[in-house]
């Protein structure tokens, strides 16, 4: 099974990197893992409704450049469907059963994702109401894709 995880923005902090990377390195027993980054674009603090659509349009843009054609994508929105984590690795196994081997999850910048990208969207998953810092939903999105495969492998791991 290939996995994407297409995010907007760099990694920049030295923690959020370790984690990545950590996960990154469990999860090569699984999958393969793809993890592409794309520019964000400058968002100065007080923008008005149309310069916010604007940016996350550009940023949309640069994410669907990424996107294969046939693979199933994954986007992470607040009004995105919640699971648990039994439920997240139920999802990832059908679809590995259903022959979709190449799933892609987006994750977008400061501002969300642009309607293009989670019209392009399969599923949409949330983690939560809160809004979280892009890096950080990437160290929990890797966290939870590899609590995923343990669980479907039966392997200890998940309490």
């Amino acid at each position: 099974m290939n996995i994407t995880i297409l995010t907007v923005g760099k990694i920049k902090e030295k923690f959020f990197k370790q984690a990545i990377d950590e996960y990154t390195k469990r999860l090569s027993r699984y999958c393969k893992l793809n993890l592409i980054e794309v520019p964000d674009e400058k968002a100065p603090e007080h923008l008005s409704d149309t310069e916010m659509e604007i940016i996350k349009t550009k940023e949309g843009e640069n994410l669907l450049k990424h996107l294969k054609d046939g693979a199933y994508v994954i986007a992470l929105v607040i009004k995105g469907k919640m699971l648990s984590s039994e439920e997240l690795a139920e999802k990832i196994n059908q679809l590995a059963l259903t022959g979709n081997s190449n799933i892609y999850f987006v994750i977008g910048g400061s501002l969300g994702l642009s309607d293009e990208v989670i019209k392009r969207a399969d599923f949409k998953l949330s983690f939560s109401p809160m809004t979280f810092p892009h890096q950080l939903m990437k160290v929990v999105l890797l966290e939870q894709v590899y609590r995923g495969f343990r669980i479907i492998k039966g392997e200890p791991y998940h309490k």
